[in-house]
């Protein structure tokens, strides 16, 4: 079911939501429709969730619930405003004009009220987008990578693995990153992360490596992708 097109759709990725819900259901149905709408979806049950994805994750827009248990979605979002401007549309039970108003005094771009019409949903986001700031000009002209069933965003930091986002960590995030930034040449582990010099013991980088191969390698027994140069550290081999 396709009900609209995503306002980026010229753009070689679509758009990325993070669907912020303590509500099991109701983060399986949105992740669904909104992928079946033509969007990519990642989703996180409370605010800590939400905020370890956004540390290796980009994202064009947020769906954040107001009732969840700890930290509710105004404090949520209090605190992502003080960092990004990425836009945010706020679910909520409560329909009432002082919620709503608090929710925009906290800067959320729309508000929609439970229950609420999917296809309602899917419109407003599409909106929201369209109004959304154009992003830098650096991140235009990004290059992405690709490495059997992996796509890496160089400007985003973002992995995908046949569409779908990869949770990465920030350490396996920035070990990629710097892997991407000279694909196809080896480069020693000294400058893959800290060094011994700096009070760590270069073998972490070993470990991380290991995280990463089972992330983006068929089979990370044997790896085709991250690569081990012998006597000198490790290469990403990207596809032609």
């Amino acid at each position: 079911m396709n009900t609209s097109v995503p306002a980026k759709s010229s753009e070689p990725y679509p758009p990325h939501i993070l669907v912020v819900d303590d509500d099991t259901r109701l983060r399986t149905l949105l992740k669904k429709f909104l992928g079946e709408s033509g969007y990519m979806v990642s989703a996180a049950a409370n605010a800590a969730e939400a905020r370890r994805q956004m540390s290796s994750l980009t994202f064009d827009l947020l769906v954040v619930d107001v009732m969840m248990p700890g930290e509710d979605g105004y404090a949520l979002t209090r605190t992502i405003r003080a960092q990004s401007n990425v836009p945010i549309l706020m679910l909520t039970a409560m329909g009432e004009a002082t919620n709503r108003i608090k929710g925009l005094e906290l800067g959320v771009d729309d508000y929609m009220a439970k229950p609420f019409e999917p296809k309602e949903l899917v419109l407003r986001i599409g909106s929201i987008l369209r109004r959304a700031p154009p992003p830098p000009p650096q991140a235009v002209s990004k290059t992405e990578l690709k490495f059997g069933a992996c796509r890496y965003d160089m400007a985003r930091k973002q992995l995908t693995q046949n569409g779908e986002p990869v949770h990465l960590t920030v350490a396996e995030n920035e070990l990629l990153h710097t892997l991407a930034q000279k694909a196809n040449e080896a480069i020693e582990r000294s400058d893959l992360g800290v060094t011994e010099d700096a009070g760590f013991n270069p073998r972490t980088i070993d470990v991380q490596i290991t995280r990463l191969r089972r992330k983006i390698e068929p089979d990370p027994r044997q790896p085709r992708y991250l690569q081990t140069v012998r006597g000198t550290g490790y290469m990403l081999r990207t596809d032609p």
